[in-house]
């Protein structure tokens, strides 16, 4: 005669409720259903400090962004006020030479020999020792030239040879001095021209180095 095996148990669904746990029974923590009027006004404060920590932080994250954006807006701003300072600089330089020639044509037109009485004293010692000095002048000034440097060799004691002669290719108010020693010459238009040269470099060293717009530190 057979003995029936007992037939398995059938499985228990799994509640997350009680737990058993060899011999001990450990049950789940039931939420908190009541509570105090301390313990409520307690959670309200708590909530209220939370939510004004989160306000803020929310603010101060906000204002250090505007900081930062308003820094670099002032960063940009101060770099195009640097580049326009330059610009106008730059304008007022070049629009200060454009009068300087007017002004300097115009006197050269008017005095001629202005360059050439001033270059005669400023040599009066290696030339009042020449036996000759030669100059050549333009055809425009040369009989202004002549008059005006007699005078002066005279006045200054030049006891040498003074010859004035005709260059067709000088420039009105343009010429040359030769007593044999050496040679001095002036030209009004490469004058000129040397002079807007160094005021570019001037301008382009200036751009490059010179002290620039005090800028913001940066956030």
């Amino acid at each position: 005669m057979s003995i029936p095996s007992p037939s398995p148990s059938a499985p228990r669904k799994f509640t997350f409720d009680t737990v058993f746990d060899g011999d001990r029974v450990i049950a789940p923590v039931k939420p908190k259903t009541t509570f105090t009027a301390e313990e409520v006004d307690a959670a309200r404060q708590q909530g209220l400090a939370e939510g004004q920590r989160t306000a803020v932080a929310r603010a101060e994250a906000e204002a250090a962004a505007a900081l930062r954006d308003a820094a670099q807006a002032i960063r940009q701003a101060m770099t195009a006020l640097s580049e326009l300072a330059h610009s106008h600089r730059s304008d007022s330089a070049r629009l200060a030479l454009a009068v300087g020639r007017q002004i300097a044509g115009a006197a050269l037109e008017r005095f001629p020999e202005a360059p050439a009485l001033a270059a005669l004293e400023a040599l009066g010692r290696e030339v009042a020792a020449q036996p000759r000095l030669t100059v050549r002048a333009s055809p425009a000034s040369h009989a202004r030239l002549e008059a005006a440097l007699t005078q002066a060799c005279a006045d200054a004691g030049f006891a040498g040879q003074l010859v004035v002669k005709i260059e067709s290719v000088l420039a009105p108010a343009a010429f040359s001095f030769d007593w044999g020693e050496g040679r001095a010459a002036f030209d009004p238009e490469a004058a000129s021209a040397r002079v807007a040269a160094a005021l570019d470099e001037a301008l382009i060293a200036e751009g490059l180095h010179a002290e620039p717009l005090p800028l913001p530190p940066e956030a």
